[in-house]
């Protein structure tokens, strides 16, 4: 009777990332970023790399592939996480990475005009979703995510905590 094969590192990072509760929206990222990690770096495991890989990959993110900030801390995240939570090796601080640099846009926002131009062509839920979120300033997710219990109908307002 043979023993059963170790569980492969990405698929030890799933489960650790799953006793851990964490949310399938942070599973996909951090197991894309720690393929790509390992990848980066010709398949080389992990436990053969430390901080210096960690800060060149981190770099790379940013220099090379432009990525945003918030993607580059994700990246950083997900690599601690393998490293602490999965290997569990402890790294010392990880300084010198090249950080990614904000956009320099400001967010794209309709006139008055644009919206009425826009508006006509919606029916039913749509016109409500696009009326709500232009009219009280919600992100797509959040205005998504409304609610009828989230509605204050004495006050005819959302209440700010029910929706973040």
């Amino acid at each position: 009777m043979s023993s059963p094969q170790p569980l492969r590192l990405l698929d030890q990072v799933r489960k650790a990332i799953r006793l851990k509760h964490f949310s399938l929206k942070t599973e996909k990222p951090y197991l894309y970023y720690i393929r790509d990690f390992i990848l980066f770096h010709n398949k080389c495991h992990p436990r053969e790399m430390g901080s210096d890989e960690i800060r060149a990959y981190l770099s790379h993110l940013a220099i090379q592939r432009h990525v945003a900030p918030s993607t580059q801390t994700v990246a950083l995240s997900a690599l601690l996480f393998l490293y602490r939570q999965v290997l569990p090796i402890e790294l010392p601080y990880i300084d010198n990475i090249e950080r990614a640099k904000k956009p320099e846009r400001l967010p794209v926002v309709f006139s008055r005009s644009e919206v009425k131009q826009i508006l006509p062509h919606l029916n039913g839920v749509e016109h409500l979703i696009v009326s709500l979120l232009y009219g009280s300033g919600l992100r797509l997710m959040e205005g998504l995510r409304l609610r009828v219990k989230d509605l204050d109908m004495a006050r005819r307002s959302l209440p700010t905590d029910s929706i973040r």
